[in-house]
């Protein structure tokens, strides 16, 4: 199986092309969702990707989809919903529903409505996740404190935890599982009508594999995936339909390989 390779083609075909059962450790994407950007006329099989998603994660392995819904007609599309659920279908647990907040101030939209500024992060996983690299920089207003915190029981009792009156509290708790990130603004980003921001990308990463590790991304556009993964020292493989985006995200990579040498 190579790796750190883009390849110019429809991804579930890609993948029954170049990736063997079981191979990849994570899988970092945001796919195009109801025909919000125009991606140059291309479209996508949900269902044959995400079944090829599921022969090639490893046993324990993570997908992390984020996707979002459209509004027609005065109504929300749900596809993420319908998505979220096909995975489980499939196999995959539901290991956490994340939001991204991307701290968006736009006025667009319907007036009869509150301004949509998130999409969800659905994190997958194949079993039991392998890896979890839980970020801890939430500031604890009682760093320095010896805990005593208890917990209430099913029948209502309350029981002290095992660390009661023994360990300090830290400065840095984990983080919450809403993540606020602005959307992506760097020219090269911004050549795709909807780039990954790479705090995303990296802060996913980090948290679900480890240096070494393969990671994919079947929907790549502008390589932010890619470019995060090598930054983090770990593989990459991604799947771009548009030859303008390959392109794109080809010389981003190569940027990054510069550097790392």
């Amino acid at each position: 199986m190579q790796t750190n390779v883009i390849h110019n083609m429809e991804c579930a075909e890609g993948m029954r092309q170049h990736i063997p059962d079981e191979s990849i450790d994570l899988v970092v994407t945001s796919p195009p969702y109801d025909n919000l950007r125009l991606y140059n006329g291309y479209s996508f099989n949900f269902e044959e990707i995400a079944q090829e998603l599921w022969r090639v994660i490893k046993p324990g392995g993570v997908v992390v989809w984020v996707v979002g819904d459209a509004t027609v007609n005065g109504s929300e599309t749900g596809t993420s919903f319908r998505q979220a659920l096909y995975f489980k279908e499939l196999g995959f647990n539901l290991h956490d529903t994340m939001i991204w907040d991307k701290q968006n101030c736009s006025s667009i939209g319907s007036l009869n409505r509150y301004e949509n500024t998130f999409e969800f992060m659905f994190v997958f996983s194949k079993g039991k996740p392998v890896t979890s690299n839980v970020i801890k920089d939430k500031p604890n207003k009682r760093s320095g404190e010896i805990q005593n915190s208890s917990i209430r029981q099913p029948d209502g009792t309350v029981r002290r935890t095992s660390n009661y009156g023994k360990k300090e509290i830290n400065a840095f708790g984990r983080r919450a599982n809403v993540w606020r990130v602005f959307p992506a603004k760097s020219k090269s980003e911004r050549l795709h009508p909807a780039p990954f921001p790479e705090q995303l990308a990296n802060d996913h990463i980090i948290s679900w594999s480890n240096p070494g590790d393969v990671v994919i991304d079947p929907f790549m556009g502008s390589g932010t995936t890619a470019k995060m993964a090598l930054l983090n020292g770990r593989k990459y493989i991604g799947f771009e339909v548009s030859a303008e985006y390959c392109e794109i995200a080809d010389e981003r990579v190569s940027n990054v390989q510069t550097t790392l040498v």
